[in-house]
């Protein structure tokens, strides 16, 4: 059981290191990589429907902004998990304190972006990080058993 718990906060800082690495990409590499990603989208939407007219610059900007959310819905899943193995009981507050690593993450993350060459801090992709956390916490909630949260004292 021990074992699981380390486990849980070693993939949590795997993937904050993600975010850190991701985030630390010059403005240029940034955008030349969401621009290869949004191509492919292109491509594929144009092998289904041949006759659209897709502005690029503007399907990236979506894409770059559900990236940061996907990114950090992870994120609140991975935290969430890792709160619930590490303590018995498990804590109603634990919503509480995954939501607050999550959202002082992303708020880091973006003063960490104003030291990147071309990048800086943006309130609203900190604003998007936080409700991507709180919907994957939310994700781990309704995988949980009832009788396994929510109360604190031992059955």
């Amino acid at each position: 059981m021990y074992s699981k718990k380390i486990i849980s906060w070693v993939v949590v800082v795997l993937w904050m290191l993600l975010i850190f690495n991701l985030s630390s990409q010059v403005g240029e590499q940034s955008n030349q990589f969401s621009t290869g990603i949004t191509i492919i989208i292109v491509r594929v939407i144009e092998q289904v429907v041949p006759e659209a007219n897709i502005d690029i610059s503007c399907l990236n900007g979506v894409i770059r902004k559900i990236s940061h959310f996907l990114i950090y819905l992870v994120l609140g899943f991975l935290v969430m998990n890792a709160l619930l193995k590490d303590s018995k009981p498990r804590s109603k507050y634990f919503v509480v304190l995954a939501l607050f690593i999550c959202a002082l993450y992303a708020i880091l993350d973006e003063v960490h972006q104003l030291f990147v060459q071309g990048r800086g801090a943006n309130l609203i992709d900190a604003i998007i990080d936080t409700s991507g956390s709180i919907v994957g916490i939310g994700i781990k909630m309704l995988l949980i058993p009832d009788k396994r949260f929510g109360d604190d004292k031992e059955k």
